[in-house]
């Protein structure tokens, strides 16, 4: 829902940390994979209830899964492999989150920390099928121009989850509240995408669907 806001305010800064990562011959795919394996430490680190640690794994995260796409744009080296390999990994970061909470108090976040994946199957899976159908039918982007997916709007994009990311390390113990808050609002972001992916589909002249 704020990314179409968020995102033209972080552009100016991405392209200018890429242009100094692109002057010393660092390829996108290799931003890519660090950001991942930065955020990846967040699953120990959230586990052994270190949740500052985990915080700052997180938020550099974040910061490289936007210079990647911001660096492929500077040095014309977009590709599909690099948009699929950045898409893929940023759904098992954030799975790997939530499995960290559960792991650090399991009686406590183990439910919550279920509900919320199961959540982020119907966000995850709902954002995808209708990327495949967009690009079958070439439907455009008009707000995520530089998104490599087709980004089918929803209560919970991108900004909303680095926010529910960030609420849960600075308030551990209130995790299972805010992470099924959380799940709930990702429910409706399936069932609003699964309905508007139906109509934009069933919208398209016959023969084409």
């Amino acid at each position: 829902m704020l990314d179409r806001w968020t995102m033209p305010l972080t552009q100016k800064p991405l392209l200018r940390l890429a242009g100094r990562l692109a002057n010393a011959g660092v390829r996108p795919d290799q931003v890519t994979i660090a950001a991942f394996a930065i955020g990846l430490l967040a699953l120990p680190l959230l586990a052994l209830e270190a949740y500052g640690g985990a915080l700052a794994a997180i938020l550099l995260n974040r910061l490289g899964d936007g210079l990647d796409g911001a660096l492929a744009r500077l040095t014309r080296t977009a590709t599909d492999a690099g948009g699929f390999l950045d898409i893929g990994l940023d759904f098992v970061f954030y799975a790997g989150v939530v499995l960290g909470f559960a792991l650090a108090d399991p009686a406590a976040n183990a439910l919550a920390a279920a509900v919320l994946l199961f959540a982020f199957i119907g966000t995850g899976t709902s954002f995808l099928a209708f990327a495949i159908m967009a690009a079958r039918h070439d439907l455009n982007r008009p707000h995520f121009q530089q998104k490599a997916f087709y980004y089918l709007h929803g209560l919970t994009e991108g900004t909303e989850t680095v926010l529910a990311l960030v609420a849960f390390c600075l308030w551990p113990a209130q995790f299972p509240v805010l992470a099924l808050g959380f799940a709930a609002a990702c429910l409706v972001t399936t069932a609003t995408r699964l309905w508007g992916g139906y109509l934009t589909l069933r919208a398209l002249p016959p023969g084409t669907r």
